[in-house]
């Protein structure tokens, strides 16, 4: 079972877009592999495209809110992990 770090959490969910509003605590890079997790649930996917305010970054770093579209719903509060 692949090792995971937290990098954020889900600030907000845009349903009608299918983007999450995340606040990073790490770095993420398209490509990774990310969990989001609340509760029991857990959604994983890998990061196709990232955004920060309406720009499409490659990056994110710890301190920036980005925004990942998600393949399925993701709740508020959600914690987000990358798969080492």
């Amino acid at each position: 079972m692949p090792e995971k770090v937290k990098v954020g959490m889900v600030e907000h969910y845009y349903e009608k877009i299918g983007v999450a509003a995340v606040e990073l605590e790490g770095e993420i890079a398209v490509g990774d592999t990310l969990v989001f997790k609340q509760g029991d649930k857990e959604n994983e996917q890998k990061v196709l495209s990232m955004q920060i305010n309406h720009i499409n970054v490659e990056k994110g770093f710890k301190g920036d809110s980005v925004g990942i579209k998600v393949d399925a719903p993701v709740d508020e509060g959600s914690e987000v992990y990358k798969e080492l």
